[in-house]
């Protein structure tokens, strides 16, 4: 847990959070499932349990070299800061591309999905009555949550707080999307778009010496929001962290077979041939939040058109997509034999 790594491996770990915070942003794709991928999860979970009592006392008595050790510092600091960098760099990239070609983003991840449940899957050799049963209610649960329809927008402080701590499942739960859930809780665009957006927008005045935002009730408030938002997420991760050790401690194989079930089920989710449907009142106008934003009701698959010229290019991404993951595959397998 603890080993010495090498600068080429920390910038790997940069990396990694990179694309874990870009997948986290993206509804329907997991962050959980890059790390998982990418073979650092249960480091990840296990590191994430030593921010506890113990790290903060060592931080209190001025035991800093103690408390980089106990919180495997070499390790998490650096996942965190790609994290953070790809919410104002990468991430921004991503929204302009999701706006532009949306269709080919959703089967590039739709491939990476589908990677993924190989990458799993091949050297999982423990199916049983237990095991199976397992696998096909994580199936049923990832299938059920695809076809959920959104909550309407809630400005509930409490509520943003638990917004944060659930929405971190996909940080923490391999194939369960924490930008999904926040779509099926009415506050994605509110906290990961416009909030985020704001902060940026904050920052970027900060710096030229501008510091008219205090004037700004609407700029305030999103701060507020996201600072509540930012305190949940922190409050889950570290909570659920904990929780999924002992689950992986003592119940490794069945929680393996419900996290393979459950990212094939969420293929729905990430479906690439798909439009939104938005809510409309009884004249069949398009239905607004208090942002001016249009309200989702929900999505609406479709099988792709062979004769489309489009789909092909649909398909070339999907195929992008699975050999991002055996790329990876591969990145470990070397690795490994050189350790």
């Amino acid at each position: 847990m603890h080993e010495s790594r090498s600068l080429l491996d920390k910038l790997f770990l940069v990396i990694k959070g990179l694309f874990m915070g870009t997948a986290n942003k993206v509804p329907g794709v997991s962050g959980g499932i890059v790390a998982f991928v990418g073979g650092f999860y249960e480091e990840f979970i296990y590191s994430l349990q030593k921010v506890n009592g113990n790290a903060f006392k060592l931080l209190l008595k001025g035991k800093f070299k103690s408390f980089y050790v106990y919180i495997n510092g070499s390790f998490l600091p650096l996942l965190i800061l790609g994290m953070l960098i790809s919410y104002f760099s990468i991430s921004k990239i991503l929204d302009y591309f999701l706006e532009k070609k949306e269709l080919f983003v959703w089967a590039a991840f739709f491939g990476m999905i589908l990677g993924s449940i190989y990458f799993i899957s091949k050297d999982f050799h423990r199916w049983n009555r237990k095991t199976i049963t397992a696998g096909i209610i994580g199936l049923l649960i990832g299938i059920s949550i695809s076809f959920l329809s959104p909550a309407t927008q809630n400005e509930n402080l409490f509520f943003i707080f638990l917004c944060g701590i659930i929405s971190v499942c996909g940080m923490t739960l391999p194939g369960l999307s924490g930008s999904f859930i926040l779509i099926l809780l009415g506050n994605y665009v509110l906290l990961l778009v416009d909030s985020v957006n704001s902060l940026y927008d904050t920052l970027a005045e900060v710096f030229q010496g501008d510091f008219s935002f205090t004037s700004n009730k609407e700029r305030l408030n999103e701060l507020t929001i996201l600072a509540v938002f930012t305190a949940g997420s922190a409050v889950g991760l570290v909570s659920l962290s904990h929780l999924l050790g002992y689950v992986l401690k003592h119940f490794k194989h069945i929680t393996t077979a419900v996290l393979i079930g459950f990212i094939t089920g969420s293929l729905g989710v990430v479906w690439p041939w798909k439009k939104t449907i938005f809510k409309t009142d009884e004249q069949h106008t398009i239905l607004l939040d208090s942002n001016g934003k249009k309200i989702i009701s929900n999505y609406e698959r479709y099988f792709p058109d062979f004769s489309n010229s489009e789909t092909w290019w649909a398909l070339f991404f999907v195929l992008i997509g699975i050999s991002i993951l055996l790329a990876l595959d591969w990145y470990g397998k070397r690795r490994k034999q050189k350790i």
